[in-house]
């Protein structure tokens, strides 16, 4: 059902803890609607497929991975025209509560850099033991598997259980995603979030209980100890290979 944008944090969580997503149009749209998949995407965070030539370019480091430090840049960059994506269906209503939802601690970026330059990466929303993936962009090959490698890492480190990429894709099934029915995606979506659970704006990232995944776990356990007197260094591809070494 479509209707004029009026989205809030609180009205977007409880959403999505109910399976339901916003989506318009197009870029300049000013209405939304809800969505709610007869079938629905997942990636299973055991089942990521990392071929060979992606673990060699992540364990290379071809691009500097941050997470979180460039979220509107990530945002505007999927809601961007391209030549296999003349359209987007985000709008400026979507667009405006999502980083709402970052200021909050609910919705998270991976950034994918060439050097100073924004080249790729994603963002979605974390809630209780789930992520919802909104989007993913690339404008350097590779860069959004990257992207997507390291979130899953992130995710597995972190003790998530479900992976929303609400819609499959050719591009996604490559990576591991398979299409379930709505009725067995509702069953992995309570269980992620706890019974019970309709969503709230309390602790970032909570469910039920606070029974919540920790998203920021894997700079905790895979980073190596800084030098003192020096903030945390980055997580090297290598530990990201590592840690998808049981996935195929």
């Amino acid at each position: 059902m479509a209707g004029l944008a009026q989205l809030d944090p609180q009205t977007l969580l409880r959403a999505y803890a109910m399976g339901v997503f916003p989506m318009s149009d197009h870029r300049t749209a000013e209405s939304v609607y809800w969505v709610e998949p007869r079938r629905r995407g997942i990636l299973p965070l055991d089942g990521f497929h990392c071929s060979r030539s992606l673990r060699k370019t992540i364990a290379s480091d071809r691009f500097r991975v941050t997470t979180d430090q460039a979220f509107a840049r990530i945002v505007q960059l999927c809601a961007e025209s391209a030549a296999d994506r003349p359209e987007t269906w985000i709008n400026g209503p979507i667009e405006d509560v999502f980083l709402q939802l970052h200021e909050l601690g609910f919705a998270h970026s991976v950034e994918c850099w060439d050097g100073d330059r924004l080249v790729g990466g994603l963002y979605g929303l974390a809630l209780g033991r789930a992520f919802f993936g909104e989007s993913m962009v690339s404008r350097a090959t590779n860069a959004s598997k990257v992207a997507l490698a390291w979130l899953v890492a992130r995710l597995r480190v972190g003790g998530f259980t479900l992976l929303d990429c609400q819609f499959q894709t050719d591009h996604l099934a490559t990576l591991g995603a398979v299409e379930i029915d709505r009725a067995d995606y509702s069953v992995l979506l309570e269980a992620a979030l706890g019974a019970g659970f309709t969503g709230s704006l309390g602790a970032a990232g909570a469910g039920a209980d606070d029974w919540s995944a920790d998203f920021f776990a894997l700079e905790r356990v895979a980073a190596p100890p800084p030098p003192a007197g020096t903030v945390s260094g980055p997580v090297s591809g290598k530990v990201i290979v590592q840690l998808l070494g049981q996935t195929s």
